[in-house]
């Protein structure tokens, strides 16, 4: 990989620079990967010029900006605009994140904005998930349980045993710490990567659930776990402030501890 920004099978080839139709005020840049696979075209940047005393803080508020007035083809995901639902996620700045959750002062001169790395684009700032939605079902990421229920009642936990998914439930499936990993881009063929570790922990870790050594199975594998090197860049990539890579070690212990 040429550079930490780019995506597969990316190069990069031209550009265009649009000026904005509302010139004057606070200027910035926004250097924005293009690519449509049905053009036959090569991927290019285009730089749109924004004037951000017309525009929200965040950089999605940038691109919705950039779409509804400078070039409708600009092709992104984005739905709740707060940080919960994980579509906006791509690379600003050298660096995965929401896009609706990244000030814009928080980037130093020029914007630079490409998909998430490592992953195939479908289109502009859109990957395709497929792969890695298939790994999140091969984890089985729901509660399973052989005894019935109380009658009448719910499953009921501790404070403390619910304390345990603190950390874990949160996690919204955006990606940035996957494809933020080296041994995912490498491995991800392979390897399930950070974020498919974190939630496989988060059953490991509820005390509801009774497949504890079938899913340990699962996941005893040289390479959809053992491939993490513990590098971190998941946890400095994370966008909730989770901590895949700790998540990952309480699996590894577990396989260690059902062995002694």
């Amino acid at each position: 990989m040429a550079e930490f920004t780019l995506p597969k099978n990316s190069k990069i080839k031209g550009g265009r620079t649009i000026p904005s139709p509302q010139p004057g005020g606070a200027m910035r840049n926004f250097k924005v990967y293009r690519y449509d696979p049905d053009s036959g075209e090569n991927p290019r940047y285009d730089t749109f010029e924004v004037n951000l005393d017309e525009c929200g803080p965040m950089v999605l508020d940038a691109l919705i900006k950039i779409k509804s007035e400078q070039d409708a083809s600009l092709t992104f995901r984005r739905s709740c605009r707060e940080g919960i639902c994980g579509s906006c996620s791509m690379n600003i700045d050298g660096k995965n994140g929401l896009a609706c959750t990244t000030a814009i002062e928080d980037v130093k001169g020029e914007v630079k904005i490409t998909p998430l790395p490592a992953m195939d684009v479908i289109k502009d700032l859109v990957p395709d998930f497929t792969h890695f939605y298939a790994q999140y079902a091969s984890i089985t990421p729901w509660l399973q349980t052989v005894t019935p229920p109380p009658a009448g009642k719910e499953r009921l936990q501790s404070p403390e045993e619910r304390a345990k998914l603190d950390g874990l439930y949160e996690c919204i499936l955006c990606a940035c710490c996957s494809t933020s990993c080296p041994s995912y881009w490498w491995n991800s063929d392979k390897f399930l990567g950070p974020a498919i570790l974190l939630q496989a922990y988060r059953w490991l870790a509820d005390s509801r659930d009774e497949m504890t050594g079938e899913r340990l199975d699962a996941l005893e594998d040289p390479f959809r776990l053992y491939r993490c090197h513990t590098i971190m860049n998941c946890a400095n990539a994370c966008p909730k402030g989770l901590s895949p890579a700790k998540a990952i070690a309480e699996i590894k212990k577990m396989e260690v501890e059902r062995i002694v």
